[in-house]
């Protein structure tokens, strides 16, 4: 299933097979170097108040109008999970982060992407420039995440390549003026 982002946020977890909400999904992380999805932020409401606690991909089980999840304790706070705390400390981010092009033409900020529930990975990018949506960009387009911003493939680059490789397909005899 393929699902964009903000229509699962406020989506609630459930243990598999159980009827009781464990939480709400409040974020993602996401890993800058792959577009792969470690886990989503649940928060919790407990008798110390509200706590956000981090769920592994690997764990969920399954989607739908609800996140169900192997067991209660695949929730657990994110700095517990060591193999973590290098991609918690990389400034590099996905949501949220300026989008430009390779001659640092501004597409917008990175407000939305959707990703494959059964793989974990994201397939598009979804830029905002100021209210308004951009163009979707296929994740194939992002040649490096920084930390100031995304950097994908030029719209025009691409055009010019595809010009390129349909004249060549076409061969010699199109190159040769006709003599009508």
């Amino acid at each position: 299933m393929h699902l964009r982002f903000t229509h699962c946020l406020g989506f609630p977890v459930m243990e598999e097979g159980g009827d009781q909400i464990l939480g709400m999904v409040t974020g993602v992380l996401i890993l800058p170097d792959t577009g792969k999805i470690e886990g989503l932020f649940v928060q919790t409401n407990g008798l110390l108040g509200a706590q956000t606690l981090f769920c592994s991909s690997l764990d969920i089980t399954r989607w739908g109008t609800r996140v169900y999840i192997n067991s209660d304790t695949a929730l657990a706070p994110a700095e517990d999970r060591i193999r973590l705390q290098p991609l918690l400390e990389d400034s590099r981010t996905v949501l949220g982060q300026k989008i430009k092009t390779e001659a640092e033409t501004y597409l917008g900020r990175c407000s939305d992407v959707q990703f494959n529930t059964d793989t974990m990975h994201i397939e598009w990018l979804f830029p905002k420039k100021w209210f308004r949506w951009g163009v979707a960009l296929p994740i194939s387009d992002v040649l490096e995440v920084t930390p100031q911003s995304i950097i994908v493939r030029d719209p025009m680059r691409k055009e010019s390549v595809a010009q390129k490789n349909t004249s060549e397909s076409r061969g010699v005899s199109s190159l040769v003026p006709s003599s009508d």
